[in-house]
C-alpha cells in the first residue's frame, strides 16, 4: 500500500492505495457527448509507463530512430512528451487537492480534459499536481503528474496479488453490453430517463488491443475464432482484414480452468492479470498468445445466461425484485472495436512494418466507413 505526497511541501494527497494494471480503456475516448463512469476502482492506482499529456509533438517532429526507442513502429498523428511515469487513480481517492479554474483546457466540452496541463493544485503549497479529467465520451479519473508527486510506502500487511484460482473464484466478469448515459441523463424511478444499451465501451477497447495481436499472429493468413460470443466480437473483422485461403491458423481461447486447446490452436486468447498485467501462459511452449482483460476473457470463456423472469405469481421465498431484472437489450449494431485502441497498439508492434499489415493501418479510416471500428 502506499500513498501519494506532495513533491513540494510533503502534503499528503490520495488515500491508502494499492497498484493494480493500467486497464485496457485508460485512454479510451469513447462515442460523442456519452458520460462514462470512474476509471478505477476505489483504492487502487496504475502506472502508464509511457509519456502522457501535453505537450504533443507532430509525427515529423520525430525521428525514426526516436520513435523506435519509444515503441513506436508506424506513423500516427502525434505522440504526447509528457514525462513517463503517470499515476491514474479514482477522483474520491485524492484529497487536499483544488482545481485551477483557469487551466480548464481548450478542447473541454461538458467538463475537463486535461488538454492544457495539469489543472489541479495541491492545496497547501499551490503546486500544480494532477490532471482532472471529467469531459464527456472520457473516463473519470485524476492523473497524478510524476514529477510533482512521491510515492510513500505505509505500515500494514503486504497483499499479495491474487492466484489465478483466488480470481477464478472471485468471478469478476464483464458484461458484454450496457446501458450507455449520454450527458445530462438522470435516474428517474430507478431507471435512466436518457440512455440506450450499447456494447460495453470495455469491451470495444479489448478488442482493439486483441485484433492488434490477432493480426499480427496472422503473419496475413486468415484465422479462424471460435463462435459464439467470441466470433461476434472478432470474426467479421479478421474475414474483411484478411485474405481468404485454405491455410487458416486456428484461434482458441484458453486459460485458467479451460481445458487444454487443440494442437492445431496456433494462436491463444488468453487473460491478463488486473493487479499484475502479466498474461497467463500455458506450461508448455505456448503459441503466440493474444491478451484480454480478465473480466472479458472470463465473460468469453464461461458466459453468463440471462436472468430468468417469474411467469407469473408472487416471488419465491428469499428473492427481491433485483433478482429477476428483465435481461439486457441487446445493441443494435454488429460489433465493432475501438479504433484508437487498435491504432494505439498495432503501431507498438513491430510487425506492422509487414507491407500487408502496414497496408491495413494505413487504410484504418476506409475500414471505420465500412463499420468494422
Amino acid at each position: 500500500m502506499f500513498v501519494f505526497m506532495c513533491a513540494g511541501c510533503g502534503a499528503r494527497l490520495t488515500t491508502p492505495l494499492s497498484q493494480v494494471a493500467l486497464p485496457a480503456h485508460a485512454h479510451q475516448k469513447y462515442g460523442n457527448g456519452v458520460q462514462l463512469p470512474v476509471l478505477m476502482e476505489s483504492g487502487t492506482f496504475a502506472v502508464d509507463p509511457e509519456p502522457w499529456g501535453p505537450p504533443r509533438r507532430r509525427w515529423e517532429e520525430i525521428r525514426p530512430d526516436e520513435a523506435a526507442a519509444r515503441g513506436v513502429h508506424a506513423p500516427v498523428y502525434a505522440l504526447p512528451d509528457g514525462t513517463p511515469g503517470a499515476i491514474v487513480i479514482a477522483p474520491g481517492d485524492a484529497h487536499g487537492t483544488v482545481l485551477i479554474p483557469e487551466k480548464r483546457g481548450d478542447g473541454y466540452c461538458c467538463g475537463l480534459d486535461g488538454a492544457d496541463g495539469p489543472n489541479v493544485a495541491c492545496a497547501e503549497c499551490a503546486l500544480p499536481v494532477a490532471s482532472r479529467i471529467d469531459d464527456c465520451s472520457l473516463w473519470q479519473a485524476i492523473w497524478l503528474a510524476p514529477n510533482a508527486v512521491r510515492r510513500l510506502p505505509i505500515d500494514g500487511p503486504d497483499a499479495a496479488p491474487l492466484s489465478w484460482a483466488e480470481l477464478m473464484a472471485e468471478g469478476k466478469a464483464t458484461p458484454p453490453f450496457e446501458p450507455i448515459a449520454a450527458w445530462g441523463s438522470r435516474m428517474a424511478a430507478g431507471h435512466w430517463s436518457n440512455y440506450t444499451w450499447s456494447w460495453s465501451p470495455q469491451w470495444e477497447a479489448a478488442a482493439g488491443q486483441a485484433l492488434a495481436h490477432l493480426l499480427a499472429a496472422s503473419e496475413g493468413q486468415p484465422v479462424i475464432v471460435p463462435g459464439g460470443l467470441v466470433g461476434q466480437v472478432f470474426q467479421r473483422a479478421l474475414d474483411a482484414l484478411l485474405p481468404a485461403g485454405p491455410q487458416a491458423r486456428c484461434a482458441a481461447l484458453a486459460g485458467p480452468a479451460l481445458p487444454a486447446p487443440s494442437s492445431d490452436a496456433s494462436i491463444l486468447l488468453v487473460p491478463s492479470h488486473p493487479q499484475t498485467g502479466k498474461t497467463w501462459a500455458p506450461a508448455d511452449l505456448p503459441p503466440y498468445l493474444v491478451p484480454l482483460p480478465f473480466g472479458v476473457w472470463l465473460w468469453l470463456a464461461f458466459p453468463r445466461p440471462d436472468l430468468p423472469l417469474p411467469a407469473s405469481g408472487a416471488l419465491p421465498a428469499g428473492t427481491t425484485h433485483d433478482d429477476f431484472d428483465p435481461p439486457a437489450l441487446r445493441p443494435r449494431h454488429l460489433f465493432r472495436a475501438d479504433p484508437e485502441v487498435f491504432q494505439r497498439t498495432l503501431v507498438r508492434l513491430p510487425y506492422v512494418r509487414s507491407p500487408w499489415l502496414s497496408e491495413i493501418f494505413k487504410n484504418l479510416t476506409h475500414h471505420m466507413r465500412a463499420g468494422l471500428f
